[in-house]
């Protein structure tokens, strides 16, 4: 080796050496991270654009160590094939309907009893009150809840007016794939329910194989399914929720200081969700009925009701078969210190 091969050898070393020596062993380089995400919410709608102006954040916030990308509009599939992707590792988290979140925790199924809930504001008095167990129930199956989402009110729009319980039980509706269970539980109650994915139901609108279904009026109009169904129900029957969640695994490789900026980024981006899409459902409900659509009102207030009445025996169903008897009797706990008055309920928050 020659002299000036030899110093050029030590010059390299000794750069390499100081650059250890200034970054030290508690200073290395952040990890980046990429957080691929899946959602069903359509390319564009104000469940995406919430979710974009997320990961812009996520990006200034951690001075680009982690970058949200999102697979909107059920390009990855639905919530159980967007689930199995996280379980292997090609997803790292995923904004998740009711139904997704069911397949993971029965827990959730609270949340698709009908007529359970009499207002939004009643919905996410019990929503904030039940949140920390259902995070824990998640978080046990490795999964982190980021925020937890609102996708509007559920709505039953069909091709034929639904005035009478015996009208809608006549109707071919709707039910997601994946849980055998509740399709058993509609049909004990003497519903007709056709099983679809969700990605699916356009399709099925079109041949005939379904003639109703839910929806939240925002998601109705976005979709273009109301075109199909020109009756929609009033009241409506159900909040639809959602969740955004993150694989645990990459979750925690990232550092705790990125962590905390994501959590308050995706707490945001929750808080918007209830704020702008109940006014967003009410716009979207009156653009279809200036469309055409027809809003059949029935009344759900008097005990004697048979509304009320199919809902409550449908609700009765729902005990330790689809929603596990603790978290049925909390949610009526919390839902019964609402219903008490705002003092009570002010005195009951966590």
């Amino acid at each position: 080796m020659t002299w000036r091969h030899r110093h050029r050898v030590l010059r390299v070393a000794a750069l390499a050496m100081g650059c250890l020596v200034a970054v030290g062993p508690d200073e290395a380089p952040a990890q980046r991270a990429r957080v691929k995400l899946a959602t069903l919410a359509p390319d564009g709608s104000p469940w995406h654009r919430i979710l974009e102006d997320m990961g812009h954040e996520w990006e200034q916030a951690t001075n680009g160590r982690v970058r949200l990308v999102i697979y909107p509009g059920g390009v990855a599939g639905d919530d159980r094939a967007t689930l199995r992707k996280i379980r292997h590792g090609q997803l790292q988290g995923a904004t998740l309907t009711v139904q997704g979140l069911a397949e993971l925790d029965d827990a959730f199924n609270v949340f698709q009893i009908p007529l359970f809930f009499a207002s939004i504001e009643e919905f996410f008095f019990v929503l904030r009150r039940l949140g920390p167990l259902l995070s824990q129930r998640l978080e046990e199956q490795g999964l982190v809840t980021l925020h937890w989402g609102y996708g509007g009110w559920l709505h039953f729009f069909s091709k034929v007016p639904t005035r009478t319980v015996s009208d809608l039980k006549r109707v071919k509706m709707y039910t997601t794939a994946g849980d055998d269970r509740m399709v058993r539980l509609y049909r004990q109650n003497g519903y007709n329910p056709v099983v679809l994915s969700p990605t699916d139901i356009m399709v099925g609108l079109q041949s005939g194989m379904i003639d109703g279904l839910p929806a939240p009026p925002l998601g109705a109009l976005a979709f273009q399914w109301y075109r199909h169904t020109p009756y929609v129900l009033s009241p409506g029957v159900a909040p639809l929720i959602g969740a955004t969640i993150i694989d645990k695994r990459a979750w925690e490789k990232m550092s705790e200081e990125d962590r905390e900026a994501l959590l308050e980024s995706a707490r945001r981006a929750g808080e918007r969700q209830a704020d702008e899409i109940p006014e967003k459902d009410e716009e979207s409900l009156a653009e279809m009925i200036m469309r055409g659509l027809q809003v059949i009102r029935v009344d759900v207030e008097g005990e004697a009701d048979p509304w009320r009445a199919a809902a409550e025996s449908f609700a009765e169903s729902f005990r330790s078969t689809m929603v596990p008897d603790d978290v049925l009797d909390l949610a009526l706990q919390y839902r019964a210190e609402y219903r008490r008055g705002p003092a009570a309920a002010a005195g009951s928050s966590p």
